[in-house]
């Protein structure tokens, strides 16, 4: 993994990769893609992190992707990329993933926010899917990822004019979970995966993937899943820490198992 690219750093059960391409506010070119997915796929690996934050810096979280790499690629080229490839690594982590945003989140850096199951926003946050602008559209999920937080109207308004949300609207239309101020958003960030480490990971991880798949398939098929992962929490030590501890009035202590 290109070190210079992406950083890694620990806060407990806390892991945070950083996007660090600042003279190209983090563009997601396929080698920024690559690395950044070698980085999450690290940390997921590490059985003593339990959530993981993806950030860029207070200028830009990732404003779009490397234009300078596209601009002469027909659409064999871009398909010989296989840049797909990354974000279905991403797609495909196991723990809780938490965007913390700053700056610009354009064309590929809102897809990789709304990637993520939580996005903390800076107030100069600033979410956009301008590839209209450029002849092209969303490749990596904004039209469809949009359209489950604002609704088609909200979504075709703004995939066809390409101008974007600020922070505030992004909290307004569901969008992002917390806005704060700047100094404050990667540990905001870090607070709040904190809370989520906190919590039996089993469930976690089986409430994560109800949610996640409730907005892929039909209610009934929703409604299934979720109690299937329901009831098979009752056959963790997890569940009956958490039940006897609230009877004895105490803090649970989960080990995940």
């Amino acid at each position: 993994m290109p070190e210079d690219l992406v950083k890694i750093t620990r806060d407990g059960p806390v892991g945070i990769a950083r996007m660090n391409r600042p003279v190209k506010l983090n563009a997601l070119s396929p080698e920024m893609l690559s690395a950044l997915s070698d980085a999450v796929d690290a940390l997921d690996s590490e059985s003593h992190i339990r959530v993981i934050i993806i950030t860029g810096d207070e200028r830009a979280f990732a404003a779009g992707a490397d234009i300078e790499a596209m601009s002469k690629a027909s659409s064999q080229d871009m398909a010989k990329m296989n840049t797909r490839q990354y974000w279905l690594r991403l797609r495909g982590v196991s723990k809780p993933v938490i965007a913390a945003v700053s700056g610009y989140a354009f064309g590929g850096g809102c897809e990789l926010a709304m990637q993520c199951d939580l996005i903390v926003a800076s107030e100069t946050a600033q979410f956009g899917q301008p590839e209209i602008k450029l002849g092209i559209m969303p490749g990596a999920g904004g039209t469809q990822r949009l359209i489950q937080a604002l609704g088609p109207y909200k979504t075709m308004e703004m995939v066809l004019t390409g101008e974007p949300l600020s922070a505030q609207e992004a909290y307004r239309y569901h969008l992002v979970n917390r806005v704060v101020p700047k100094e404050r958003y990667l540990q905001e960030a870090v607070e709040l995966a904190q809370l989520i480490a906190e919590r039996p990971p089993i469930a976690v991880g089986k409430i994560r993937q109800a949610v996640r798949r409730g907005v892929e398939q039909t209610l009934e098929a929703g409604l299934e899943m979720e109690r299937e992962n329901f009831l098979s929490l009752f056959d963790t030590a997890d569940q009956a820490e958490g039940m006897q501890a609230f009877l004895e009035k105490r803090p649970p202590k989960f080990t995940g198992k």
